[in-house]
């Protein structure tokens, strides 16, 4: 019996280091497609321009894009909350924030946004009423700002077309055609997949899901609201990126920005880099071309915003780690206050 629990011990110690050596490998294979991208991304564009376009920004300037960046947040924060909320995970403004500062912190460390989702569902599994609500809520709120994103980069394209030759508008609308096609072809393979082909344990947890889904289709107003939060926080960071780079010195139309920001925030998903760094700054710079936007400036406002999402996600980690603390901290003082009034002798026994 010793020896079966010493082997469980064993084997659990084996997979534990297993498990950490392979998520070290993929962070250090992240970081290098960062930097190989970012390689040779200057190694068509000179570095010495580059930097020197960012210098421009001026500190202040830099302070108040980080502090305007997580304002923004706070909005996400709010769509979030709404969304699990309404599927029954009963999470706190306060609670929600530091869920949602967490993923916030560890997208700077894991692969894409995805990655930065799994921590903050993991926080919230602890503190929220429902997994299910917390699954199907988060999941919700990535499509509702996927949504978004495709809404205004639609938006942008409906707006730009005048501002583009007539051999850069064939491009883009030919991918577009593409993507609409392949959303056709997986579609029905993902509505139609039969569930006996589900395990059991798969369709037990599909069923809580499906009664978070009902509680979310009682109250689509509150699915419209987010959606409108959703338009509003990624709105806010074209426009904010495009403030950046009129303090760079490039100056383009906002709907050049509307267009091609989504786009490349798309391209920076794919998980072959840390964070989408070097891939999204690329995108950029191609997407940004047909509108005369000049390669090396482009590729500074991306770095400069870049600066900005990890100095916002260090102080939502920061932030995060003093909310975790100060709720233990103040109920211990609460405590201590109690127990000293109870010792203390009251006026009446005084006399």
């Amino acid at each position: 019996m010793l020896a079966d629990t010493v082997k469980a011990s064993n084997s659990s110690t084996v997979e534990k280091n297993a498990l950490s050596g392979s998520s070290w490998l993929g962070l250090a294979l992240r970081v290098g497609g960062s930097a190989l991208a970012l390689l040779i991304l200057f190694h068509f564009l000179p570095l010495a321009e580059v930097w020197r376009t960012i210098r421009r920004l001026p500190p202040h300037l830099w302070l108040l894009l980080v502090i305007a960046y997580l304002c923004a947040h706070l909005v996400a924060i709010t769509k979030w909350r709404m969304m699990v909320n309404l599927a029954g995970a009963r999470l706190t403004f306060r609670q929600a924030v530091r869920c949602y500062f967490s993923g916030l912190f560890g997208t700077l460390f894991l692969p894409s946004i995805v990655g930065g989702d799994v921590v903050r569902a993991a926080l919230a599994f602890r503190i929220g009423q429902s997994k299910a609500a917390i699954i199907l809520g988060g999941l919700t709120d990535r499509i509702l700002d996927f949504v978004a994103l495709v809404f205004l980069a639609a938006l942008g394209a409906v707006l730009i077309p005048g501002t583009l030759p007539a051999e850069a508008r064939r491009i883009f609308v030919t991918g577009g055609i593409a993507l609409l096609i392949v959303a056709a072809l997986i579609t029905p393979v993902v509505l139609w997949f039969p569930a006996r082909k589900i395990s059991f344990a798969l369709r037990r947890r599909a069923i809580r899901l499906r009664r978070a889904a009902r509680s979310m289709r009682s109250k689509p107003q509150y699915v419209a609201i987010a959606l409108c939060l959703g338009l509003f926080a990624q709105g806010s960071f074209i426009w904010l990126t495009s403030r950046a780079a009129d303090a760079t010195g490039l100056h383009l139309l906002f709907r050049a920005w509307l267009f091609a920001w989504p786009l490349a925030k798309f391209c920076g998903v794919i998980p072959i880099t840390q964070g989408g760094i070097g891939v999204r700054e690329a995108a950029l710079v191609i997407l940004l071309v047909p509108f005369g936007a000049p390669p090396v400036e482009t590729a500074a406002v991306g770095l400069a915003w870049e600066a900005v999402i990890i100095c916002g996600g260090l102080i939502a980690g920061l932030a995060a780690f003093f909310l975790g603390r100060v709720p233990a901290s103040r109920s211990a003082a609460t405590q201590a206050e109690a127990a000293a009034k109870n010792s203390a002798p009251s006026k009446f026994q005084s006399l």
